[in-house]
Parts: structure tokens; C-alpha cells; sequence
């Protein structure tokens, strides 16, 4: 079922009885749809992201290794890459830069990814303030992601 996408901010608020921006829902075409399927196929991330660069999905897994690999800097920037081409959809997806980006929307899940991963890449290079303020907006974006992306 597709998820509406980029709802503006002042529809169904005063039905539901909320104030503040709707959900926004990634588009069900956006690019981590064939870099999840070809990394569920086992093709690497490296490999995808070079042919689907707008990926967050794919620069989120690539941060990941870099990470387990210790390699911290190639983490952040593998996954601050990532998080500025989740930006780039979210905003073409009508999000105003608040908001919840749900975690159980699927395509989400790649932005998502590469935000905790910039989170946590920003703290191994001593970047605390910024590690912090990521924190809060994933937490802001959606409190269950952050226990979901742990769990794996």
C-alpha cells in the first residue's frame, strides 16, 4: 500500500486532534528500493552506490563497514553523504524540516540509517556537540528508530 507523501503540515490536524507537520513517507520509487534489493541479493554496497548515489540506504551500509572496520572517518563521511541525500528526498517529499519520518515506513529506513550513523561517527571523532544534536533529531524523527536500527 502506498503511503501518502509529504503531507501538507495542516491536513487531518484538527481531526485527529494534532498540531504539528504529518509523517513524511519516502516515495516507493525512491532509490533505496533497488539498493535494498540488491543488497538482500548480496551485492555490494560499494557496487550500488556507485550506480544509484542518491541512495541513503546503500552510503548508510557503507558507513556501517567502515565503522566495524574502525575506520571512523570514512564512517562519517560515508554516512554524512548519505544523510544529505535523505535530506534531499525528504524536502522533495514536502517535508519542512520537522516532523516525523517513520521508521515503519520501509523506505525511510535508509535516511534513518545513515542519520545514526552520522550520529555515531560524529562521536568516535570527538564531535560531541554534533553527535548530540543528531541524537535528538532522530529521536524527534521517530523514538523507536534508534532501538530498531540496534537490534538490526
Amino acid at each position: 500500500m502506498t503511503q501518502p507523501i509529504g503531507n501538507p503540515s495542516h491536513i487531518g490536524n484538527l481531526d485527529a486532534g494534532q498540531l504539528g507537520p504529518q509523517p513524511t513517507f519516502l516515495p516507493d520509487d525512491h532509490p533505496d528500493v533497488e539498493a535494498k534489493r540488491r543488497l538482500d541479493a548480496g551485492e555490494e554496497a560499494l557496487d550500488i552506490v556507485a550506480d544509484l548515489p542518491a541512495s541513503s540506504l546503500a552510503w548508510a551500509v557503507l558507513a556501517d563497514e567502515a565503522h566495524a572496520e574502525g575506520r571512523l572517518v570514512d564512517s562519517y563521511a560515508y554516512a554524512r553523504v548519505g544523510y544529505h541525500r535523505g535530506l534531499d528526498a525528504l524536502r522533495a517529499a514536502g517535508w519542512r524540516g520537522a516532523g516525523p519520518i517513520p521508521w515503519s515506513h520501509e523506505v525511510n529506513r535508509g535516511f534513518l540509517r545513515a542519520l545514526y550513523a552520522l550520529g555515531r561517527a560524529s562521536a568516535g571523532i570527538g564531535e560531541s556537540e554534533e553527535a548530540a544534536r543528531i541524537e535528538e533529531f532522530l529521536r524527534s524523527s521517530d523514538p523507536a528508530a534508534i532501538d530498531a536500527i540496534v537490534a538490526g
